[in-house]
Order: C-alpha cells, then structure tokens, then sequence
C-alpha cells in the first residue's frame, strides 16, 4: 500500500563570504530570511536550513549532505550575491530534484530604499549568475519567480515539493505484471527504458501464486473482508454469499501477494485466469477495493497506467482507472467506463455505490461482484501516459468536467461522462494525434499543474488536450 508523508527538502542558501567582513551583520539577518522561508513552508514540507553556503566547499558539503540524507530535493535561494561558478560542480554530482526560488525579503521597492536594502534584495542579481551556470551545464531546475509571503509561492512550491518527492520514492518502488494482453499495442513500451525513466521496477510474475495464497487465508479474514464491502457497498440481493466471499477471498491473495514481495501494483491480462483453470472470477472487486486502499492497478498488462496509478497516489490521492468507452456529441463529452474495475472512492456522495452480480462473458469466468457508481461531479482531470520511443515518454492531459447526469440502469458497472474544457471533438483531435492510449486514469479536481511540475522533473513531454 502507498503511503503518503510530508516531502523533505533542503534549503540551499547561497551568499559570499565577502560579506562576512565587509557588513558583518548581514549574513546573519539573511540566514534569519531563510528560515523565515523555511518556517513558511513547513506545513507543505520539512524544509532543513544547514546554514548558508558561502563558498564552494561549503556549496558541494551540503548538496552531497541532501543527498546522503535522501532528501526529496533541493531548494536554491540567492540570500546575497554569489558566484555562480561554484555551484556548477555540487548540482553535476547532485542526484535531486532542483528548485530555484527567485525570492527575497521585500516584495517591492520604495523611497525609504537604501544601500542595505539594496544588497540584502539583490536575489535576482545572484541568482541569473546561479541559473545561467546551470543551464550551460545541461541541468533542468524548476524555476519560480514570486513573492516569498504570497499564497501563490506556497502553492507553487508545494506542487514542486510533492512532484519532487513522487519521482524520488518511485525510484524504490516495484509493481507486478501478469501478463500482457495480445497485440494490444498502446500497452506497450521497453520495460528497462521504463526502469531507467522512472525508476519504477517492473516484475512479470506467476499467476499461481497467489492462488496458493488464497488457498491459506482463513474465514475469518474473508468474513472480515466481506462486512468491510457491506460498510462501503450497498449489497444486491441477488448477489450470493458464495460469490462474494470468492471476490473477497481474490482480493485478500493480491493483497498479501504484494504486501509479502513488496509490489505497490499490479496488472493482469483477465484471460491468464481462465488459462490457469483454478480461477472462477476476474478480480474486479478485488482492484477496486485495492485501488481505494491505495495500491496501483491497470487491465490487461498496461504497465504504463499502472504506473500512473501508483504516481497518482503519491501526487494527488485516490486515482481512478478507466477508459473512453463511447462519445457523446450532445453532451460535448466521452462516456469513461472498463470492465468494472475503478477507485470507488471518486463516487459520488449523494448516490450510494451498489455491489450487484455483474454476468461479464469477457475471460469466460463466474460472474464477478462489480461495484457500480459514477465519479463525483465537477472539476476532474484526465491523463495517459504515453510510452513514443525508448526512454521517450509523454504525458496527454486533458482538464475538464465530471458531468452530473442521469442514472442508467443496463450499465453493469462504474461510468461518468467527462466533458473536456477543450471540448470533446478538438480534445479527441489532440489525444489521437499525440498518441494518447485507450486506458487513462482519472483524478477529481484540477490536478494539471502538479503533473506538469512531474513531467518537467523528470523530463517527459506534457501535453493538453
């Protein structure tokens, strides 16, 4: 399971020592700025101030300190002028996220400014030598330019700290295939690009496996199981006992599989389950119930959701697989669905989730207990996550609406309709001309921006939809 934490960040303060002789007082007035800074984030992350840098050897000990402390990034302010030269070797042996943070401690100028307030607000001044020695050495900082006080810089460097962190933990993570479905071409990619990208490990592992394990869990387990679906599920009658401690019993095996070999996903091709011949369902239940407790998933071997998936738990919160079923011209929208799997945690408040006995002829298995709800209306964000050559990847993002419409009754699983801000035709233009793949995973709210923020850490190409 994925769990969150607060990102770690260290606070990279440069000055020159200069100043130590020259106005003795301002390095220590400057390092009460940085941790004015750093106490100003603390609800978005733990931001560690050693003290400020001011020369080279001081510069390469606390970059090399960060990365020995594995923190998620580094954050670079300009306190007072310093050259840019001597950060050049620290940030090539660097192995974290940057942030260069253009601040100072006055937001504006005004006619009580002076020669102090001159130099102790001189950050841009610093910080241009800082950035232009960073690019000629082929680095890719994230960049902000803002009011230190302002809401707007706390947002900014919150989705920068999250963003920071994700990549980080991924490069400790591993997720688990169960084969690929055939010919399936979108699904697709070069498995050891993908680990050199991402850092996420990708294991192709045996179905029988967990069947062993199912076959050791207890009653109890089950029936603790099944009244934990009864909490969260309005229950069909016509749903038996039987086939829902089943589901239940699939669900507690993937679980303990994962749990037990240190996975944080899984995806699996659903005809492995019939091939294998113990099976009697697809794990429908068994995904939605693991993506709400904060594991990933995709179908059919899609590596690159699942991978989303599991990025979504560490950026956002509860993400949601799903694909675009069918389109609708009247509605200006695509109608999102699968085969029933989903994060039933993005449902609806004023709808309960029902749990019916679903018949699906699809893997030619009993029918699987499929929760049946539509996402919550408003503000939702789209992504997929496209694998176009060898270590190039990008990122289709399409924001738009979650649109509160009707029940359907002869759907027999989870639908939304979402309405992209672009509209469905030029949207559906875009997605197709950059490649974007037929599984997608779904997020409420406007989530964008941290992705963007994503995508610009770990050098993947971003694009809207």
């Amino acid at each position: 399971m994925i769990s969150t934490r607060k990102p770690r960040i260290g606070l990279l303060g440069l000055m020159h020592g200069l100043y130590d002789k020259s106005q003795p007082d301002l390095p220590a007035e400057q390092e009460g700025f940085a941790r004015a800074l750093a106490d100003r984030l603390k609800d978005e992350a733990v931001v560690d101030f050693p003290g400020a840098a001011k020369d080279r050897g001081l510069i390469e000990k606390y970059v090399k300190y960060f990365n020995e402390k594995e923190y998620d990034g580094i954050m670079v302010v300009n306190l007072l002028y310093s050259p840019g030269m001597r950060v050049v070797q620290a940030l090539q042996k660097n192995t974290l996220p940057l942030l260069l943070a253009n601040v100072q401690p006055l937001p504006g100028v005004t006619k009580e400014w002076n020669w102090r307030l001159l130099t102790t607000n001189q950050g841009i001044h610093g910080i241009q030598d800082t950035a232009n020695m960073i690019a000629r050495a082929g680095l890719h900082p994230t960049i902000v330019t803002e009011d230190w006080e302002s809401g707007a810089f706390k947002f900014i460097f919150a989705d920068w700290a999250m963003a920071a962190s994700a990549f980080q933990r991924l490069k400790g993570m591993k997720v688990a295939i169960f084969g690929r479905m055939p010919d399936m071409g979108d699904i697709l990619g070069d498995d050891a690009a993908f680990y050199r990208k991402l850092g996420l490990e990708v294991n192709h592992e045996t179905i029988g496996a967990v069947y062993r394990l199912m076959e050791g869990l207890s009653p109890k387990e089950i029936d603790m199981q099944v009244a934990e679906d009864r909490r969260n599920f309005a229950v069909d009658a016509q749903l038996s006992a039987e086939s829902h401690r089943y589901a239940a019993a699939l669900q507690l095996a993937f679980e303990k599989f994962m749990q037990e070999r240190g996975y944080s996903g899984f995806t699996a091709f659903f005809n492995i389950f019939k091939e294998d011949g113990r099976f009697k369902q697809l794990p429908i239940l068994g995904a939605s119930n693991l993506l709400a407790k904060g594991f990933g998933y995709a179908a059919e071997g899609d590596t690159n959701v699942l991978a989303l998936t599991v990025i979504g738990h560490l950026l956002v919160g509860n993400p949601h697989f799903t694909e675009m079923y069918s389109l609708d011209f009247g509605r200006d929208a695509a109608l999102l669905s699968h085969m029933g799997e989903g994060n039933w945690k993005v449902a609806r408040k004023d709808r309960p989730i029902r749990l019916i006995d679903r018949p699906l002829d699809i893997g030619e298995r009993d029918n699987p207990p499929t929760p049946v709800y539509s996402a919550q209306p408003g503000r939702a964000t789209l992504l997929s996550l496209v694998a176009v050559q060898g270590e190039m990847y990008r990122l289709v993002v399409s924001q738009g609406t979650i649109l509160d419409s009707e029940e359907i009754p002869g759907i027999p699983m989870n639908y939304s309709f979402f309405k992209p801000d672009s509209g469905i035709r030029k949207s559906m233009n875009t997605w197709l001309e950059c490649g974007g793949t037929h599984h997608q995973v779904l997020f409420l709210g406007d989530q964008a921006r941290r992705f963007k923020v994503l995508c610009d850490i770990a050098r993947i190409e971003y694009v809207e939809a």
